[in-house]
């Protein structure tokens, strides 16, 4: 098995409760840093960024008035709690976990250096990316196109609660159709929800395939991590 080096992006979803939808949950937070774990164990390189919706998002309703940069960092600020528990939950699964921050956190992580996460990389480290990009205005699937970038990867891996990519929500359009590949340019030209324009021109530039599926279903991380047909590949060149 040829060994891959990828970053997955964790939502909020990864940590919250299923039925309650934020928080923090233990048993979540530990079922997806086995599959992890797992995955890491056969010699894969996984950095992973992590979304903080669970606990706050700057676009959410509980932000209405305030500055939008005021909030995004607030959000940014909830990435940091979420990786410093996914380090946590993987360590007890016996991985070395490293957190890198884009805003400086001294006491709690490391800053993000590139080449440090690379080093990290190599030694059979998992890394997780938190405070997005450092800046407000730009989401943390953003963050995980840039890292992904900088950091030589693979694939750029987008873990969600749905199969994979459809026509049209699935959830009010019972006709939607389920696409097992396609295009850049067909994912952003017709807004399918995939990640947000800038991430999926980034991987576009920089041609990083970006596979999206479903983190509930038991084992999906570790089939994308390794490179099986798993949910949706969005790739140049791909179609239904």
């Amino acid at each position: 098995m040829a060994k891959r080096r990828v970053v997955l992006k964790l939502s909020g979803e990864a940590f919250a409760d299923a039925e309650l939808g934020y928080g923090i949950d233990p048993i979540t937070v530990d079922r997806t840093a086995a599959e992890i774990a797992a995955a890491s164990a056969e010699g894969h390189e996984i950095a992973i960024v992590v979304g903080g919706g669970n606990i706050f998002r700057g676009l959410s309703g509980a932000a209405r008035n305030m500055d939008r940069a005021n909030a995004d960092y607030m959000g940014m600020l909830a990435t940091v709690i979420n990786a410093v528990a996914l380090r946590d939950a993987l360590e007890r699964a016996g991985v070395e976990c490293r957190v890198q921050t884009a805003i400086n956190i001294q006491q709690v992580a490391e800053p993000y250096i590139r080449l440090r996460a690379i080093r990290h990389l190599e030694k059979g480290r998992i890394v997780v990316f938190a405070a997005g990009t450092g800046n407000p205005f730009f989401t943390t699937d953003t963050t995980a196109a840039l890292r992904a970038a900088e950091i030589g990867a693979d694939a750029v891996l987008k873990a969600t609660k749905v199969d994979g990519i459809y026509t049209a929500d699935p959830a009010t359009e019972p006709h939607a159709k389920f696409l097992h590949e396609l295009d850049y340019m067909h994912a952003i030209s017709e807004q399918l929800g995939v990640m947000d324009a800038t991430a999926v021109t980034m991987c576009m530039e920089n041609g990083l395939p970006i596979r999206v599926f479903n983190m509930l279903t038991p084992g999906n991380i570790g089939k994308a991590v390794r490179g099986d047909a798993v949910g949706t590949l969005v790739e140049a060149g791909r179609s239904e």
